[in-house]
C-alpha cells in the first residue's frame, strides 16, 4: 500500500522538530499555520503515528518522532548532496551545518574556522552547540550535530575520532597576581592561592583529577563553575587563579589575563574531531570539517600568552 505524502510534508517536518513552533515553522516554509498544520496531519495520518507532542506553548517530538526526525534528517541531507553535487553549487547554496563542541574550544579553533569558512560559503548558516564534553558525544551520536569537536570520543565504537592536537593545561591569572612574575607554576604552587575549578560534572575535572591524582597535595577550588569560559570570567574579576586548557586562553594581548606553563606534572589533553562511524557528511559539513586541517599547525606563543601545545 502506497504512503500518502511527499517531499514537502517531509520538509515541514523537519522545520517544527528544528524550531519547537508551528507558527515559527510555517513562516519558514513560507505556509499560513492552518496550512502547515495540514501538512503535519497529512504526515500523521499517513505514517498511522503521533511525531509531535502539542501543548500551548510548546511543540515536542514523541518518542517514535525523535527517531523519525533522525531518518528524514539523514534522508534529506543525502538528497541535498546529491543535487549539490549535481549542480555543483555546494559552495554558494544557502544551507546550515551543526557543530558540537566543548566550550573551551571555540575561543582557539572554532571561531577562526568558522570566519575562514563564512569567506569561502557566505550562505551557508553555521550552528554551534556548545556543551559539556560528555553531551558533545551524545549531539553527534544521535545525529543532532553534522560532527563535533571534543578531548573525548576514541573509546565510543559508534563515533570517530581524528585527533587534532595535544594542549597543555595552563595556570591562568591576572596580570597584577604575584605569580603572573614567574616562568613556570607548578600544582603545589597553586595550592598557596585561591583557586577556580570547574565542577566535577566536567570533562576537564575529570582528567586533571586522574592526572593528579598521586599528588600528596593539590589545589582546593575556592569557587566552581560548569564551564572553563566562566572560570576565566572569575579569574579576570580577581577572585582567583585556575588551570585551564592552553586553547582556551585569550592571546597575549589581553589587557588582564595571563598564562603560565604548569609543571610537576604537565597535564595534557588531546583535542579532535569526531563524526559517526560510516556516515558520510553533506558536502557543506565536509568542507568545514576539512578546513580544521588548515589550523592544526598553527603556533602559538609561549608563557607571556599561549603555550604552544
Amino acid at each position: 500500500m502506497a504512503i500518502n505524502f511527499d517531499l514537502n510534508d517531509l520538509l515541514a517536518f523537519r522545520a517544527v522538530a528544528e524550531l519547537s513552533s508551528f507558527r515559527k515553522a510555517a513562516e519558514s516554509v513560507h505556509l499560513s499555520q492552518p496550512a502547515f498544520s495540514r501538512r503535519i496531519d497529512k504526515l500523521e495520518q499517513a505514517l498511522g503515528v503521533r511525531l509531535l507532542e502539542r501543548t500551548t506553548r510548546r511543540v515536542t517530538l514523541s518518542a517514535v518522532g525523535r527517531d523519525f526526525e533522525r531518518k528524514v534528517r539523514d534522508l534529506l541531507d543525502e538528497l541535498d548532496a546529491t543535487l549539490l553535487g549535481i549542480r555543483g553549487v555546494a559552495a554558494t547554496r544557502m544551507g546550515e551545518v551543526t557543530v558540537a563542541c566543548v566550550p573551551s574550544t571555540v575561543y582557539y579553533y572554532l571561531s577562526e574556522v568558522i570566519r575562514r569558512y563564512h569567506e569561502r560559503s557566505p550562505k551557508v548558516r553555521v550552528k554551534v552547540l556548545d556543551a559539556g564534553a560528555n553531551e558533545v558525544l551524545a549531539a553527534v551520536a544521535r545525529g543532532e550535530a553534522d560532527f563535533g569537536l571534543n578531548f573525548i570520543g576514541s573509546q565510543e565504537g559508534e563515533l570517530e575520532f581524528e585527533p587534532i592536537v595535544q594542549e597543555r593545561f595552563v595556570a591562568a591569572c591576572r596580570r597584577d597576581h604575584p605569580l603572573a612574575r614567574q616562568r613556570k607554576v607548578s600544582w603545589a604552587q597553586l595550592c598557596e592561592h585561591a583557586y577556580i575549578s570547574v565542577g566535577r560534572s566536567s570533562g576537564n575535572r575529570v582528567l586533571l583529577d586522574q592526572a593528579l591524582a598521586g599528588l600528596a597535595r593539590r589545589p582546593q577550588p575556592i569557587c566552581e563553575a560548569q564551564h572553563v569560559t566562566t572560570t576565566l570570567g572569575l579569574v579576570e574579576a580577581g577572585l582567583g587563579v585556575a588551570a585551564v586548557p592552553s586553547m582556551a586562553m585569550p592571546g597575549p594581548e589581553h589587557p588582564l589575563l595571563v598564562s603560565l606553563p604548569l609543571v610537576d606534572p604537565v597535564v595534557t589533553r588531546k583535542v579532535g574531531l569526531i563524526r559517526r562511524r560510516g556516515r558520510s557528511l553533506s558536502p557543506a559539513a565536509q568542507q568545514l570539517y576539512d578546513l580544521f586541517g588548515e589550523v592544526k599547525g598553527r603556533k602559538r606563543p609561549a608563557a607571556t600568552g599561549r603555550v604552544p601545545p
